[in-house]
């Protein structure tokens, strides 16, 4: 996935489709991952997956990813996360899934 293709309005589109999500990724993502443009990629990851949801900088210098729709489209983030092809570099993802909590209309960066 290319950076740019998180501008790709088609691919956008397939989010916020009224559908209540089956499950909800929530993970904390430590590493060299912020200022190196990882929120961003996230989104260009999440994107065509149809997941909703956002992707935030903390405090502490990691970055906290939720993500809503199906489970088999959180677990394909999740792997994308633990690739090792991300932007930056990151050293640890704690994750689960598992119900969705609140909802979203598209996935956000924060």
């Amino acid at each position: 996935m290319s950076f740019f293709n998180v501008f790709d309005r088609e691919k956008s589109a397939q989010q916020g489709s009224g559908e209540p999500a089956e499950a909800q990724l929530n993970a904390n993502v430590t590493g060299r991952v912020q200022g190196v443009g990882f929120r961003w990629w996230a989104k260009g990851e999440a994107n065509p997956l149809g997941l909703v949801g956002y992707a935030k900088n903390l405090d502490d210098g990691s970055v906290e990813i939720v993500a809503q729709g199906s489970r088999e489209n959180c677990q394909k983030l999740l792997d994308s996360l633990n690739s090792g092809n991300t932007a930056g570099h990151v050293d640890h993802v704690d994750a689960e899934i598992g119900d969705p909590q609140g909802s979203y209309r598209d996935f956000g960066t924060y």
